[in-house]
Parts: structure tokens; sequence; C-alpha cells
């Protein structure tokens, strides 16, 4: 039998989704993954012989993937700002858009002279809320979920890169009532029901629907963060959202009707999408009236 070398197995693969109409470049990314390997790192072990257990277990991922498993669910983790996440089917799997998110938080959050208080609503598997306080390790970060499942992933992934995130389970902003934040950050369930029929069909089977769809089109959360972030944010705080590349009208229209004092940026995604939003409330405005 001729040497099974990596070069070999990865054509393999590559003719293995296509006969399945599945995406080929996932072969090389679960390779890739499985070794933590660069682009480059692959190239320079083509000629290297595969070990029959690899073989075996790049077969099982493939073999999963067919079956519409998502390639970071059969990794075990997801790359978010540089950093490996674990994920588990209890978490959404964090996206490139929301990479963009945490980077505008870092770049246009107050300096003061404390510590910012930072809350991350829905954290899901923590990427958000650790990659805050990776980044700004002076900051006391906490984070909201509903699911225990999802925080277990959280304080896991928090303690595998020695992040200090304090964890809370419990709907919305109820565990955290009676508290104010500088910043407020969430990548809420955005997702209407009607849109099952056109979304992709690993997502639908193994991404958990308490992080996707909401109630109202897709809008109930941000419907509550309109009617409750400004009991919980100082004078001087802001409210960072993501939302629907759709969204943007009808959810300037929830914050604009809820109350004036609102003031809103938009900003767009490298795609040039509208993707999320800064919400500040003018709270002197308010006192004066």
């Amino acid at each position: 039998m001729a040497q099974l070398t990596y070069l070999k197995a990865l054509n393999w693969a590559f003719l293995f989704l296509e006969e399945r109409n599945k995406e080929r470049e996932a072969a090389r990314f679960l390779l890739l993954g499985r070794h933590h390997w660069t682009t480059t790192q692959l190239v320079l072990h083509y000629r290297d012989e595969m070990p029959t257990t690899e073989y075996e277990q790049y077969q099982a991922d493939l073999a999963a993937f067919a079956e519409d498993q998502p390639a970071q669910y059969i990794l075990g983790y997801a790359n978010f700002y540089g950093r490996d996440f674990k994920v588990t089917p209890a978490t959404l799997i964090p996206r490139l858009e929301t990479e963009e998110l945490v980077e505008w938080v870092l770049s246009v959050a107050p300096v003061k002279d404390r510590p910012l208080k930072v809350l991350d609503v829905g954290t899901g598997s923590g990427a958000i809320a650790i990659t805050l306080a990776c980044e700004r390790p002076d900051w006391q970060v906490s984070a909201v979920d509903i699911s225990p499942a999802a925080i277990a992933v959280a304080q896991q992934n928090a303690q595998t890169l020695g992040a200090k995130v304090d964890f809370i389970e419990g709907d919305f902003l109820t565990p955290v009532m009676g508290q104010q934040f500088d910043v407020i950050v969430s990548n809420p369930p955005y997702i209407a029901e009607d849109e099952r029929s056109v979304m992709d069909a690993s997502v639908l089977k193994h991404e958990p629907d308490l992080a996707l769809f909401a109630p109202n089109n897709g809008l109930a959360f941000y419907e509550r963060f309109a009617q409750e972030v400004p009991a919980f944010l100082e004078p001087d705080g802001a409210l960072f959202l993501e939302f629907g590349y759709q969204q943007k009208e009808a959810i300037v229209r929830i914050f604009e009707q809820k109350d004036p004092l609102f003031s809103l940026e938009v900003q767009k995604d490298m795609a040039n999408w509208s993707r999320m939003m800064r919400v500040s409330y003018d709270f002197n405005r308010n006192l004066l009236l």
C-alpha cells in the first residue's frame, strides 16, 4: 500500500466533500484545526506520512461535517480575536462580525481614573467578555447568561485563557439589578422564526435556538434594552449591540420611540452592512427636563 501523506489525505477529503455537495475548504479547516497548524505549516508537512489513527479521526471528522455538524463543534473550539474558545452545542459559535463589535468597544470606551465596569449580556461561550478582560485586564468584567450549560463553558474558557470575569446565571439584566456599568455589550438572539427556511442546516441542527431566535420578528431583546438599560448605565455609559444586517431601521425606531434622550450611533462591518450600534442616554438632559 502506498504511503498515505497529508497531501493525499487532503485531496481525498476535497473529493469526499465535493461528492456530497459540501464546502470543500472544510477539509483543510479540519486538518489545520486538529493540529493548530497554519496553512504554511500544513504545506511543510504535505509529504509526511499521516498516522493511521489520525487518518481515522480525520475520516470521522469529515463524516460528521457531511452530516451538517459545524466544523467548530467537531474540533471543540473556535478562534475568536486570536484566542481559541471551547464551544459546544450549548453555545453559539462566535463569528467574525462580533470581533468587530469587540474592537469598537475597545477603541471608544472611556478612560477613567478607576477600572471600567463592563457587562456582557448573553455571554454564551464568553468570547466577548473574556476577550475584553484579556485585552483590558484592569476592567471589571461581568457576564450574564440564562443557560447554565453556557455559563459552564464560559467559565472553563476564562480559566484556560487566564481571564478574570464574574459569570452570573440568569435572565437578561435581572441578575445585576441595582448595579450600573460604564459599558454594556451584547450580541443577543435576533433571528425571526420565519427565517428558519433560509438558514444553513448546520446552524439549525446544532447551534442553540436560545442564542439564535427571538420573538417579535427577532426584535424582542432590543425592545427590552430600550425599556430597561438606562437604569443600568453610568451617566456617561454606553450600550453596544450587534444586530442582523436588515434590522437597523427597526432597531433605531425602537430606541427613538421609547425615549428621545437616547443617542444612537450605527457602525458598519467589513462587508459594509450596518451591524452594530452604540446607544447612550442623556441623563443630564433628563434632569433638566
